[in-house]
């Protein structure tokens, strides 16, 4: 029997209508950012890898995507992220679950949550 494949990393690919402006907030997040072509492009920050893809049909209601993000201190990620213009960053909550967790909804409505252990 074969060995199984393990599993390096994942990046999800989000939607949006405008690439460079989605490059533009992600940047403003902290994320360091580059175009692949007018229509792809890649935000990474602490090993996280995020894509984004041009869609000219995106609608916030019907193609965000989402992302879990699994950090060490959700407060302060959440209070460097609410200086940031456009999209929405929501405050972290204790969860009864152990996990104290916010989340950021970025201009095309694509939904970064963000948890630590509390």
């Amino acid at each position: 029997m074969s060995p199984r494949p393990s599993l390096s990393s994942v990046a999800p690919v989000f939607s949006t209508t405008d690439v460079d402006g989605w490059l533009e907030h992600y940047r403003a997040l902290g994320f360091a950012v580059e175009a692949f072509d007018e229509g792809y492009g890649f935000a990474s920050r602490d090993g996280v890898d995020l894509h984004v893809s041009f869609n000219a049909e995106h609608d916030p209601t019907l193609t965000a995507g989402c992302a879990y993000l699994a950090v060490d201190d959700a407060d302060a990620l959440a209070g460097e992220w609410a200086s940031v213009t456009g999209g929405r960053t929501v405050p972290p909550v204790d969860t009864d679950y152990g996990i104290r967790e916010g989340a950021h909804i970025d201009p095309d409505g694509n939904l970064l949550r963000f948890g630590s252990r509390s």
